[in-house]
């Protein structure tokens, strides 16, 4: 598996142990909705060690007048990723750093509210 793939893995798994998240935007669920977007990474590798550093981000949706639901789900989702294991658990992959990035919380369309959470990511393995 790539490092893309095991770090998307090992955070659905660690997510879903949480809360109800999605691979992908489903087309009948009940809101809230939180979903898992894929990793974006770049190599970082040096003697000995192949590294990547990039993103992970998890996008969520309600509806309402408020975001009250979506705020508070915002937060246990940002706590429970930094209590992310630094073992990923496939290929010898290991987390380096995992740190929120950016938050976002806007109103979209149709009484929609979208929120995006963005992680900074660093891993590694020794080859």
């Amino acid at each position: 598996m790539s490092a893309g793939a095991v770090l998307y893995a090992a955070t659905l798994a660690h997510l879903r142990r949480r809360t109800r998240v999605f691979a992908a935007p489903p087309l009948r669920a009940a809101m809230p909705r939180v979903t898992l977007d894929d990793p974006v990474l770049g190599a970082a590798d040096a003697s000995g060690v192949s590294g990547r550093v990039g993103t992970i981000a998890v996008t969520y949706t309600d509806v309402g007048e408020q975001p009250d639901r979506l705020r508070a789900l915002i937060v246990a989702v940002e706590a429970a990723m930094e209590a992310m294991p630094a073992d990923l658990g496939a290929e010898g992959w290991r987390l380096a750093g995992l740190r929120l990035a950016r938050s976002r919380l806007v109103r979209g369309k149709t009484e929609h509210w979208i929120g995006t959470s963005t992680f900074a990511v660093r891993m590694f393995r020794i080859n």
